[in-house]
């Protein structure tokens, strides 16, 4: 199940709360990926460079809201005011690989960051999955100018070796503030079929609609219906449309689309492309906008999926598990099997995390697999923690296998348990006491009495 987000936030901080927004209050099952792709994220230069050295505000919040739910920021991608980020439960931590980042720039003929394309693709249980979250020309009359930079945008190649085109991915998902109008029909018409909820009155007046007609390498992307109110332009803190001396037509500018290219293919081969060839499918639960956020003039929009993959990975390229019971009052063991196949470095890791750990850089210590090995054979092998690295105060961790090669998290251990060091604990609150006994107000109280 994966949950994608697409919202222009107007240079605005994060709202107090997002749990609508990401559905986390929905009785059904949780959701194992999300997706969030956030346009006009504040850009100032001052801001730019603080987030560039830092995680930038969003990226700090959604990590605050969904760490304590078991996701991990997998990746994440800047280009000025475009922003994606991508959390993951932990459990798909080691099937997901291959992941690369890469931004296009489209606004001043290419030489500014302030429109176009930030994309993370990744191998996902051997699928090959893109996102592409894109901020494009504004303005009705850009429309022409709105294709151009997307197909340039597709035309971006990832570095790396053997790594598919945009369009050779399995699943290709394109959203963003796409910033297509609604052509020919006037304010009050398109306003009042907005009231009567008559939204089907202006679809063919869209222009993504009607370029998807013209445009060849636009119509294998599939849209959900637009079965909501356009989320541009509104008053700030308000469900009412631009009440400026502008007055801008309604438009559903913020939009999700995707791309199954086994379908593409079967459309083209018709008859030679089997069902049971079929490995992968998208379904489209459901395609809202989110109405009770007022932080920008952009409702944000989010779509639900299902994937069903059928994996061609099935097994961790890594398994690891902590030895014996855990605490500080004594070194660890690391216990550790690999595939054959797996292509090990002398740069690889073992990272103890705490279990709402925020991102793989987010570890309380890490040992060297080479380095700090103790022991191996042809089963498995055996990675010493010191003590003096260990919390004194315990709790849960887990254990993450991260791999140079692969720059991917390959093996992930159960959560267990580490217990609190007993000497450590009890040296601190004697000293706590000594402290509390030796205050001024204690010395004098003591005195009088």
């Amino acid at each position: 199940r994966l949950h994608l987000v697409t919202w222009n936030v107007g240079t605005a901080s994060p709202p107090p709360d997002v749990t609508s927004l990401l559905q986390l209050n929905s009785l059904g099952p949780t959701m194992d990926m999300y997706v969030i792709g956030l346009q006009e994220v504040n850009s100032r230069i001052t801001n730019f460079l603080c987030d560039m050295a830092f995680d930038d505000p969003w990226s700090i919040f959604f990590m605050t809201v969904l760490s304590p739910l078991g996701y991990i920021k997998l990746s994440s991608i800047r280009m000025q005011g475009l922003l994606l980020l991508i959390f993951v439960k932990h459990v798909h931590l080691p099937f997901i690989r291959d992941i690369h980042t890469h931004y296009t720039r489209t606004g001043l003929y290419g030489y500014w960051g302030n429109k176009g394309g930030v994309t993370v693709r990744m191998s996902l249980y051997g699928h090959t999955i893109c996102f592409m979250n894109c901020h494009l020309p504004a303005h009705m009359e850009n429309t022409e100018q709105r294709l151009d930079d997307f197909e340039k945008i597709l035309e971006m190649q990832f570095e790396g070796e053997n790594i598919p085109s945009t369009l050779d991915h399995d699943v290709l998902f394109w959203f963003g503030d796409l910033n297509f109008r609604i052509a020919d029909y006037g304010i009050h018409f398109v306003r009042e079929s907005i009231n009567n909820k008559r939204y089907n009155l202006l679809w063919e007046k869209d222009q993504l609609n009607m370029a998807k007609k013209k445009e060849a390498f636009l119509q294998e992307f599939i849209e959900g219906p637009l079965q909501f109110k356009p989320t541009y332009k509104f008053d700030l803190y308000s469900d009412v449309y631009d009440t400026s001396e502008k007055k801008r037509k309604p438009a559903w500018t913020d939009r999700i689309l995707w791309r199954v290219k086994n379908l593409c293919q079967h459309a083209s081969k018709e008859g030679e492309f089997s069902e049971e060839e079929q490995t992968i499918s998208v379904t489209l639960s459901n395609y809202i906008s989110h109405m009770s956020y007022g932080i920008s003039d952009h409702k944000p929009v989010t779509g639900t999926f299902v994937l069903e993959l059928k994996p061609l990975l099935s097994d961790p390229l890594v398994t690891l598990n902590p030895e014996g019971e855990w605490s500080a009052e004594h070194d660890v063991l690391i216990s550790y099997s690999a595939v054959p196949e797996f292509p090990s470095s002398a740069w690889d890791w073992i990272g103890l995390f705490k279990v709402a750990f925020r991102h793989m850089n987010d570890y309380v210590t890490y040992a060297w697999v080479e380095d700090d090995e103790i022991s191996s054979n042809k089963d498995s092998k055996q990675v010493y923690m010191s003590a003096a690295e260990i919390p004194d105060v315990g709790g849960e961790f887990l254990l993450c296998y991260y791999s140079n090669n692969l720059q991917s998290i390959v093996g992930i251990s159960q959560p267990f348990q580490i217990q609190p060091n007993r000497t450590s604990i009890k040296k601190d609150l004697t000293q706590d006491e000594n402290s509390w006994m030796q205050t001024p107000d204690n010395l004098e109280s003591h005195n009088e009495f």
